[in-house]
């Protein structure tokens, strides 16, 4: 757990289970939330907005990310502004582009510069990025996540290009890149020498979080054991 106290980068915890973010709430290690739409249907949310109120009347301080869900590009930026108005500490995700491919950068940016903190999310590439932060607010934060794990589900490595996003958005302190779509906990680590500044990490991997600097050789022997004690459900004799 030290390992993880030493870090610099910013874990979010990544899901819609109310139950769970009211845990995580309290957890110091977790710095904020991420959610979006997909995540609230797979827990059965309907109301939108009665449930973000909920989590609201829980998570007071620390930042958590509600996404827009219309496709169009006028609704989005309504959307956006109603999303925002429900608690100083939302950050507004919004897709880079909608379905149709449509960028979305002009109304990022009419948002950046009306003071809305917007979470652009589904950034593969670097030119989506360089087009995003051109003529931004410098006094509005945004955050850019990049889904790293998706990438490497290509047979690329994302490791370059988080560091190029790094490295181009440096002049800009408002501005914070998010390594996203996590496979697993050394995602982390990797994400910290890329001196990302968030990483979103979900429910399922947060639970392993405990096996961080766990000695190896016991690490071998409780899986061992572990093994063992699965296997003796099977009657084969020889």
């Amino acid at each position: 757990m030290d390992k993880l106290k030493k870090l610099k980068i910013s874990i979010y915890a990544d899901g819609a289970d109310f139950e769970s973010i009211k845990l995580y709430n309290e957890d110091e290690l977790i710095k904020g939330f991420t959610t979006n739409p997909s995540l609230m249907k797979s827990v059965g949310v309907t109301d939108y907005k009665n449930f973000a109120e909920k989590i609201l009347s829980i998570v007071k301080s620390k930042p958590i990310s509600f996404e827009v869900f219309s496709d169009d590009l006028i609704e989005i930026e309504k959307q956006a502004k109603e999303i925002a108005s429900w608690g100083k500490n939302i950050n507004v995700k919004i897709p880079v582009t909608n379905t149709k491919g449509e960028s979305c950068d002009l109304i990022i940016k009419k948002l950046n510069h009306s003071g809305v903190v917007c979470n652009v999310t589904a950034i593969f590439t670097i030119n989506q990025i360089t087009k995003l932060i051109e003529n931004f607010n410098p006094s509005t934060k945004i955050i850019l996540s990049i889904f790293a794990g998706r990438i490497a589900d290509t047979g690329e490595d994302p490791v370059p290009l988080m560091k190029k996003a790094k490295e181009i958005c440096k002049q800009n302190k408002n501005i914070k890149i998010l390594w996203a779509s996590t496979r697993e906990i050394y995602n982390i680590f990797e994400a910290e020498k890329c001196n990302s500044d968030i990483i979103t990490v979900p429910y399922d991997l947060i639970k392993k979080l405990k096996y961080v600097g766990k000695d190896l050789d016991q690490f071998s022997l409780d899986t061992i054991k572990q093994f063992a004690k699965d296997s003796s459900v099977f009657n084969l004799k020889v």
